[in-house]
This record gives C-alpha cells, structure tokens and sequence, in this order.
C-alpha cells in the first residue's frame, strides 16, 4: 500500500485553495460587471485565467459560483464582532453596533452581491432566502438578543425586539444605504455614518428608554 505524504498533501490543498479563491475572485467581478444573467461561464473563466475544464472542476454551473460567493459574504459578516455585553449601557452598544454595521454594508463593493441577489431572488427564492438567514436576519438576532437582556434588566422597555431591531438598524441605513446600493451616491463617509448614527440612536431611545 503506498502511503501519500503528508507535506505533499498540504501543498496540494493549500494550490487547491488558491485556485478556488483566484476562480472566486474572477467571478465575483464578472457578477459585478455583467449581472447574474449576462454572466457566462466563459467569461468567467476569462477573468479568472483558468480554462473552462479547470472552472467546471471546481464549480458545476454559475449559480454555484454564485453561492459561493455569497458563502464568502456571509463569512465576512461572521467575522465582524459585535460587542453585545449586556452589561454594557445601550447608547454606547448601539452606537458602535450601528457604525460597525453601516461599515459592512456599506464597504467599497460590497453592494454588489446584495444588488445581485436583489435581481435574482424572484426566479430564484432559494438563493434569496438562504442569503438573508446566513447575512441580514443573522445581525437582527444578534442585536435582538441584547435588547432582550436591556429590556430584561429594566433600562428599555420594549414589546417586540426583533421588531426594534430591524428598526434601528433601518435608521441606520437612512439616507445612506439605498443611495450606495444604487450606486446614486459612493460609499458615505466615516463624518456622515457617525451622524447618522447618532440620529437613530437618539430616535431609538426616545421611544424605547424606560423613564
């Protein structure tokens, strides 16, 4: 029996890796340029340098290029960490929560896969559904949970938090993210997201503050 090496092994997984990853890297800009439906897999293959038997080995079609990437998306929401000590007061959780949110949402390309899905989501519900669980309704639960512990300790007081979540983090967004997503305006500035923070900071404990 003849044993494969196991330095050998990792460099073939670490080349495997590199490969998926410059593949990824081609798509996600054909995505960018062309949309779901004008992209091709040929195109693909183009911008990632690879020749289409060397992309079919790695991805069976261009949906599964593109779940991929989205894959990569919700990974880098993951990544992000919220501070939600429920220790901590709620105007500094939310503050920071807010800007750390906006930043991911609002990043230089990262419109392009929620304008992607967007285009996509009616003939394809599947892929919608699944990137809303794994990315938007992932931060709503997170945030959810915190107001839970606030409401819990007395500080606010609130009926439904998941409503109130989904709600501060649509002023959040106010002005700033349909604008970027629509490619109406660039990404805002650190100077804009702060204020508009602030803003909805202050809406939001002007209606769930305990007094």
């Amino acid at each position: 029996m003849v044993v494969a090496d196991r330095d050998h092994l990792h460099v073939i997984q670490e080349e495997d890796g590199s490969k998926r990853r410059q593949i990824l890297d081609g798509a996600r800009k054909v995505f960018m340029k062309l949309g779901f439906d004008g992209a091709s897999m040929g195109e693909i293959a183009r911008a990632a340098q690879v020749s289409k038997g060397t992309l079919y080995v790695y991805f069976a079609d261009k949906t599964a290029l593109f779940e991929a990437i989205l894959e990569q998306e919700a990974l880098q929401h993951g990544q992000v960490v919220f501070n939600f000590d429920p220790a901590r007061d709620a105007e500094t959780t939310l503050k920071e929560f807010g800007l750390a949110y906006l930043h991911l949402v609002c990043r230089p390309g990262g419109g392009s896969a929620i304008r992607t899905v967007m285009a996509i989501a009616e003939r394809m519900p599947d892929v919608g559904r699944r990137y809303y669980a794994r990315v938007l309704d992932k931060s709503i639960n997170l945030l959810s949970g915190y107001l839970n512990a606030r409401v819990a300790s007395g500080d606010l007081r609130i009926d439904d938090c998941d409503l109130a979540a989904s709600q501060f983090m649509e002023l959040c967004k106010a002005s700033l993210f349909l604008p970027f997503v629509f490619q109406a305006a660039p990404a805002p500035s650190e100077q804009r997201m702060s204020e508009v923070v602030g803003s909805a900071t202050r809406m939001f404990l002007a209606a769930y503050k305990a007094t």
